[in-house]
Parts: structure tokens; C-alpha cells; sequence
């Protein structure tokens, strides 16, 4: 989807839905003990170590949020492809962006591409004012499909070009972009609150990203790297800025 005007479309969860999810050889007794593997091997082991982030990635079933045919992979320890050509983030990529937005219950936080809903769900576990945006508008259908089979109703999904924000919903107190930008977008600083924290892949995205820390100081961005990363590249008016530029 392209355009401001259909970036409007905002498509919200009313609520749980009765179908569940993806079936799979296996019980949800092993699936937890996977879960489990997963958070004390891949997450906290490599230094996350908020307990409210811990739990959140212990809770949310990310075999709900692949495709069908990757839900066996789902607690490996690597990202997997999803539909539109995106993927869902590596485990540990996803709790670290987490646990660097020090989000506090009742935070605002927006989400820039949304994919599979996978950290969307995250968020909604932390506080229950999530907003989430993706360009496509089949991922973003099926990510707030998923996200109210689960029941997290408060979980608001827009399709449109995160570029520019939810500006209407602003100011948050935090924003996490999932996807390669060589510098923040203006739009999403603007909107970001006074001592908010913006975490964004930043740099070259062709190649390797900083995962950077951006605070919000007397409306200036203070900037702190975490650590090298590769995301896929923001599409929408970015493209068209670094293809102008």
C-alpha cells in the first residue's frame, strides 16, 4: 500500500477471536519447555535482563506468529521468513529492542513495522497502549489477526507508511523501528515525547546497522549504539528519499 492518504486505513482489534493457532506436531506443554530453552539459553543468557521483558518472551508463543510450515523452527535462534518478503526478528534481536525502550506500564509506545505481530505482542505484554503500523496491508490484516486470536484486543494496527508516523496518536513515549533506516525519520522524532527513547536500526541498509538508542532531551535526540545488526530496509517515502538523495 502506497500513498498518505492510504495510510489512513487503520484496521482495529475488537477482540478475541475463537480460532486458534497453527497446529503442530507437538503439545503446548513441549512448545512451553521450548519457549523456556529459548529465553534462559538465547535471551537471558546474552545479558537481557528486565523481568518484565523475560516473561513477556516466556508468554507469547512465537510458533502462532510464523508461517505454518516454520512453526517447528519457531524457538531457534535465528530469524524466519514470513509473507511479503519480511521476516520475523531473531529472538534475542526482538527482547533486546524491547528492553531498550525501558517502557513502564502505561507508556504509549509505537511500533514501525509491524510483519507478523510477533513484537507487537511483546509490547502489549508491558503496556496496553500499543500502536503498530506496516506498509503491507496483507501482513498488516493477518498480524491483527493473530494478534486477537491471542486476545490482546488493545493492540491497534494501521496499514500505512510508518515513515510518517501516527501523528493523531502522538506524543509516544517510545518508538521502535524494525526496519533499516540511514537516519531517523523526522516525522517519528516530531513525535516522539519530551525524555522518550526511539530505538531504530540505524545506518547503511544495504549492508549492517547500529542498533541505536534515541532519547528525546529538551527536543534534541541523544544517541547511544548497542550493538551491530542487519534489518530489512524501510520501504514507502524512505525508499524514495535515499533514491532522490
Amino acid at each position: 500500500m502506497t500513498g498518505r492518504t492510504k495510510s489512513a486505513a487503520i484496521v482495529l482489534l475488537a477482540g478475541s477471536l475463537a480460532a486458534g493457532v497453527p497446529a503442530l506436531a507437538q503439545s503446548e506443554q513441549a512448545l512451553a519447555v521450548r519457549r523456556k530453552a529459548m529465553v534462559d539459553r538465547q535471551i537471558a543468557s546474552r545479558g537481557v535482563t528486565d523481568p518484565r521483558v523475560l516473561r513477556a518472551m516466556l508468554d507469547v508463543p512465537r510458533h502462532a506468529f510464523v508461517p505454518a510450515e516454520y512453526a517447528n523452527r519457531a524457538y531457534e535462534d535465528y530469524p524466519l521468513p514470513i509473507e511479503e518478503g519480511q521476516t520475523i526478528s531473531q529472538p534475542y534481536i526482538v527482547a533486546l529492542m524491547t528492553q531498550c525502550l525501558a517502557l513502564r506500564e502505561g507508556d504509549k509506545v509505537l511500533e514501525i513495522g509491524t510483519g507478523s505481530g510477533y513484537q507487537a505482542a511483546i509490547l502489549a505484554r508491558l503496556t496496553d497502549r500499543v500502536f503498530t503500523i506496516e506498509i503491507h496491508e496483507p501482513l498488516a490484516r493477518r498480524a491483527a489477526a493473530t494478534l486477537a486470536r491471542l486476545g490482546l484486543a488493545g493492540v491497534k494496527v494501521r496499514a500505512g507508511d510508518g515513515f510518517f508516523g501516527w501523528p493523531e496518536e502522538a506524543p509516544f513515549d517510545a518508538i521502535i523501528v524494525t526496519c533499516a533506516v540511514p537516519q531517523v525519520p523526522s516525522p517519528l522524532l516530531e513525535q516522539l515525547a519530551e525524555g522518550g527513547r526511539l530505538v531504530v536500526p540505524l545506518g547503511d541498509v544495504r549492508t549492517y546497522q547500529a542498533l541505536t538508542v534515541l532519547t528525546k532531551e529538551n527536543g534534541e535526540p541523544r544517541l547511544r549504539q548497542v550493538l551491530d545488526v542487519r534489518f530489512v530496509p524501510m520501504t514507502g517515502e524512505a525508499l524514495k528519499k535515499r533514491d532522490r538523495g
